[in-house]
């Protein structure tokens, strides 16, 4: 059974930085692309950041692009969020999820893992 985790999440203010992970268990990590993605109250879950399987390649939304940064350690089974600058409109609940294709990345319905979430608050 493939379980991730997500960790990493709190309240910080405006322009502070956070890091989210997400821990993975029951499969190898490198053999999946891991995407994040949040979902903020009342608006749909949105795309915000891929990274392939060996970390060559990232892909980010316009919304997050210069802010955050995606990164793997696949020794440790462990993907990261690195969030900087936050804005209050980065408050959302954040999800990792487990992509066995790398074109499929920013379609929710193409997941083949989520984690639970981690909720990230930012106040103005």
């Amino acid at each position: 059974q493939v379980q991730l985790v997500e960790s990493g999440g709190g309240l910080v203010q405006a322009g502070g930085s956070l890091r989210l992970s997400c821990a993975a268990s029951g499969c190898t990590v490198y053999t999946y692309t891991v995407n994040w993605f949040r979902q903020a109250p009342g608006k749909e879950r949105e795309f915000v950041a891929a990274i392939s399987r060996t970390g060559a390649n990232t892909y980010y939304a316009d919304s997050v692009k210069g802010r955050f940064t995606i990164s793997r350690d696949n020794a440790k089974n462990t993907v990261y969020l690195q969030m900087n600058s936050l804005k209050p409109e980065d408050t959302a609940v954040y999800y990792c999820a487990a992509d066995s294709s790398w074109s499929t990345i920013t379609q929710s319905h193409a997941m083949d893992y989520w984690g639970k979430g981690t909720l990230v608050t930012v106040s103005s």
